[in-house]
């Protein structure tokens, strides 16, 4: 008996080591497969915006002078002020997007008191390049004709239409006359 009783746990343990390399076989080839897939869906990546977009037209609008509320009124709240620099203000913005390398845009506008100096900053594009722009990089796929031949066309038989009914319904004058808002005095 205790000979059968050894080779019964010899055999349960190269089973058991058995079982183990397969399943590590398995999970080779599941990663493989796993890979492939991979390659194939990309996952999607979102474009990172920050900061205050600035137009040529806004800044075309900023005159020296300003006070500093109409110089807010035109670009919206400074991304930037500092302590240490109470007189700057700065706009910076930048996008960042896949595959791309990242576009900082800055305006820096130096004030004296509460009058605007002088400002200075990078070349901004206008509201309709900067639009242009963010609809440039999709990648659709091919946009699909959406009109009919005149044999599909042929295939749907346009309604019969009785004699007595008009085609089209004769149009009703419009009323201009209105109710009273209120009920009259008594």
């Amino acid at each position: 008996m205790p000979v059968k009783a050894h080779s019964s746990a010899r055999l349960g343990v190269t089973l058991f080591i058995g079982a183990c390399l397969a399943a590590v076989a398995g999970c080779s080839s599941l990663d493989h497969a796993s890979k492939r897939l991979a390659s194939v869906m990309t996952p999607y990546k979102v474009d990172v915006v920050q900061g205050n977009f600035v137009s040529r037209e806004q800044v075309e609008a900023l005159q020296a002078g300003m006070s500093r509320q109409q110089a807010r009124d035109i670009l919206g709240t400074p991304l930037v002020t500092s302590l240490f620099h109470a007189e700057r203000w700065e706009y910076v913005f930048t996008i960042k997007r896949p595959g791309e390398d990242i576009q900082t845009r800055k305006l820096t506008l130096f004030f004296q008191g509460d009058l605007l100096q002088r400002f200075d900053g990078d070349t901004m594009p206008s509201e309709a390049e900067f639009v242009a722009s963010l609809g440039s990089r999709s990648t659709r796929g091919k946009v699909p004709v959406l009109e009919a031949t005149d044999t599909q066309l042929a295939r749907f038989p346009a309604p019969e239409r009785t004699a007595s009914a008009p085609a089209v319904a004769p149009a009703e004058p419009v009323s201009t006359s209105y109710p009273p808002l209120e009920a009259p005095a008594r």
